[in-house]
């Protein structure tokens, strides 16, 4: 099998779930309670919180647990807005969010806020400039995310988290895509609010956290327990929280020299495939991209067709967010890039790991070759 849908989920490392194995095996107590073996899963959560925040420059009592970069966002852009609806009801976003940014803002258009989705430039890049024409005396949050994750396109939060700062208005990043990959640092993104989640970094499913700076006003989505300063009851998952601490340092270690590694492997199959398919564009070219992702639309071909033969010769990609499997709708962030929709059906997604290799690249060129010209022989496209 070769994998390249890295920005799905990533393989689970070794090393990770020998961590979280050993504490499945020998640590069972809840970490809320007070008798020895909670102390110790207490201990070991907190270790794992001060790791984790380590990781990107913040201190342990900013970072809140949750089940993953879904949940993460919803607390963001839901708690910011309960919290801080006596402000305002205005949010901004953008039209290339993953929908769990997307959708949780239109849910809230009907509770009675109004959203401003901003657009993009054809490289899928939003403008700070409209960022800032778009505030107004109500906004309470802006949401952009770091980087896309169909296109692997990086947004310039940093701008904008500064732009937001100097307005009062808590700012948020979906940055799910680029921890282990680009350096996430608070102090560099400006953001008070950046999402995180472990399985992109070859770490456990079902675990992420929420970095929330000091002082930033929020209001719990899920209401129980005392656990995580009161932003999100529930029983903590230590092990799972000790596997993504474990995950994110091992990517960091090694992130600079896979990033240069990757970004060659990357270049050399968009040339290749270049060279020898015709009527290819590669979305988002131009702008700065994530190291692993490339976006290919390939003229006159269906993306479902090209990922069935890529499968059935042991090949795994895919035609966007794992989260919009199954929609018959064009890409919302290639619509949004100006692609028309044949265009934007007719592309699908590479997505590179620390395990490609140039191998995996050569065979991969060869089967898209040959795929793309057995599918417009029969195409009507």
């Amino acid at each position: 099998m070769i994998y390249l849908d890295h920005n799905a989920t990533t393989p689970i490392r070794t090393e990770v779930l020998d961590v979280m194995g050993e504490l499945q095996r020998t640590l069972f107590g809840n970490a809320s309670s007070y008798y020895g073996p909670a102390r110790e899963a207490r201990a070991v959560l907190e270790k794992s919180r001060a790791e984790i925040a380590g990781c990107i420059g913040a201190n342990p009592g900013e970072i809140v647990c949750t089940s993953g970069g879904s949940e993460s966002n919803n607390l963001a852009i839901r708690g910011a807005a309960r919290a801080l609806r006596g402000k305002g009801r205005h949010l901004i976003t953008s039209s290339i969010e993953h929908p769990a940014v997307l959708k949780t803002c239109q849910d809230l258009e009907r509770d009675g806020y109004r959203v401003t989705y901003l657009p993009v430039d054809s490289r899928g890049m939003v403008d700070p400039a409209e960022v800032e024409r778009a505030i107004t005396p109500e906004t309470l949050l802006i949401s952009i995310m770091h980087a896309n994750n169909e296109t692997g396109v990086i947004q310039p939060v940093s701008i904008i988290g500064s732009m937001a700062g100097k307005h009062g208005i808590v700012f948020h990043t979906d940055a799910v895509q680029t921890l282990g990959k680009i350096p996430v640092q608070v102090s560099e993104i400006n953001a008070d609010l950046i999402s995180l989640s472990s399985h992109k970094v070859h770490g456990p499913k079902g675990i992420g956290v929420l970095y929330v700076r000091k002082g930033t006003p929020l209001h719990p989505l899920i209401t129980g327990g005392s656990q995580e300063r009161g932003l999100r009851a529930g029983t903590e998952n230590f092990p799972a929280v000790a596997g993504f601490s474990a995950a994110v340092s091992l990517a960091l270690n090694t992130m600079e020299r896979d990033a240069a590694r990757i970004t060659g492997l990357r270049d050399r199959m968009e040339t290749e495939i270049a060279n020898r398919i015709r009527g290819v564009k590669i979305n988002g070219a131009g702008s700065n991209r994530l190291p692993n992702t490339s976006n290919l639309c390939f003229k006159g071909v269906d993306g479902e067709s090209i990922l069935l033969h890529l499968d059935l010769k042991g090949i795994c990609a895919s035609s966007g967010s794992a989260c919009s499997t199954g929609s018959e709708s064009p890409s919302h962030v290639l619509l949004a890039m100006g692609l028309d929709p044949h265009q934007a059906q007719s592309t699908i997604r590479l997505s590179l790991g620390r395990e490609t290799s140039e191998q995996d690249i050569t065979a991969t060129v060869d089967a898209l070759t040959m795929i793309i010209s057995r599918l417009r022989s029969i195409s009507s496209l």
